[in-house]
């Protein structure tokens, strides 16, 4: 983030003590507590929403998320001289959730868990297009899989390959036959069954449930950056969540289980909810997301690093197939 973007805490009523810098984002010190200055790039109606879901959240007791600070407008939103969209929120003194760490793990899916049964809000009829909504289940994948087709038909017709690229091609259709396969699969159940992932209207989640946004202070867990939050199944945050772990654990059934336990105990999925998180988990998005960047990132692509993201991800696909077998049968 520029440094000229601090000038825009001059729209706000608090003294700044000092400052320094985050992850894409600029902390600082006032009197009543830690601040942060981050760029907003999503639509402003939208960020109504947010507030409107951490204030009926913080309502029912819940005072551990973050709050965004309006500026002396009383605006949720400010923009810098280039037009640039910044907002101002409280930040936690604390760190953030090590994924390594079993014990605060389940902790964090007990959160979720607590976080979730608060996380049911109505729409009133007509406001539902200025709310965040995924795509459901079904749709997402099928994009998805014509992204990937996209991609391997360009490695194929690319005349001079890299290392990498000629090793992402000899492995792709193992990954996109799995792709088509899994997407097939889950529609055939939602044609059955109904489509379980599609967003309803009064049930909300946080939408990047991941380690990095849940910050330890003391014995506290707090939760910040609800910017993706919108109508949608509350599986997708523990998918979320419960993918970034068993990444780690290279996809160990008994650690899984445990975490799972975490968050059912305070907050059962029933079964509907338990077979589109088997789904979730079986659809190789892990894969997706390396070719996406691949595909994507232009000049900031570094090949070493993620030739090691992509043989980690073979090594353990194994480990997830078992795992998969073993919790879910």
């Amino acid at each position: 983030m520029n440094d000229r973007a601090v000038s825009v805490l001059e729209e706000y009523d608090f003294e700044v003590l000092r400052t320094w810098k985050g992850r894409g984002t600029i902390l600082f010190e006032t009197k009543e507590g830690i601040r942060v200055l981050k760029e907003y790039n999503g639509m402003t109606d939208r960020l109504v929403w947010q507030n409107t879901l951490l204030t009926h959240i913080r309502e029912q007791g819940d005072r551990k998320v973050e709050e965004i600070l309006p500026n002396k407008e009383g605006e949720l939103f400010t923009k810098d001289q280039d037009q640039i969209t910044y907002i101002v929120k409280t930040y936690p003194q604390g760190r953030e959730c090590s994924i390594r760490d079993p014990e605060e793990c389940g902790r964090a899916m007990e959160r979720l868990a607590g976080l979730h049964r608060k996380m049911h809000m109505g729409v009133e009829p007509g406001q539902e297009l200025s709310v965040k909504t995924s795509l459901p289940l079904a749709k997402e994948y099928e994009k998805h899989n014509r992204e990937l087709k996209r991609v391997r038909k360009y490695l194929r017709d690319k005349s001079q390959k890299s290392d990498f690229e000629f090793y992402l091609l000899k492995n792709y259709d193992l990954f996109l036959e799995k792709a088509v396969s899994v997407s097939e699969e889950w529609k055939k159940y939602c044609e059955k069954n109904g489509d379980p992932s599609s967003a309803s209207k009064d049930v909300w989640c946080h939408g990047d449930y991941q380690y990095h946004n849940i910050i330890l202070e003391n014995d506290d867990m707090y939760v910040i950056n609800f910017e993706k939050c919108g109508l949608d199944s509350q599986v997708r945050d523990v998918y979320l969540f419960f993918r970034k772990f068993l990444e780690k654990t290279n996809w160990s059934a008994a650690a899984g289980e445990k975490l799972l336990n975490s968050y059912e105990r305070a907050n059962p999925l029933n079964t509907e909810e338990r077979i589109q998180l088997y789904y979730r988990l079986l659809y190789p998005e892990k894969f997706w997301k390396i070719v996406n960047f691949y595909y994507n990132a232009g000049r900031s692509w570094l090949p070493g690093k993620n030739i090691e993201k992509f043989e980690k991800l073979l090594r353990q696909e194994d480990e997830k197939e078992r795992f998969l077998k073993e919790l879910f049968g």
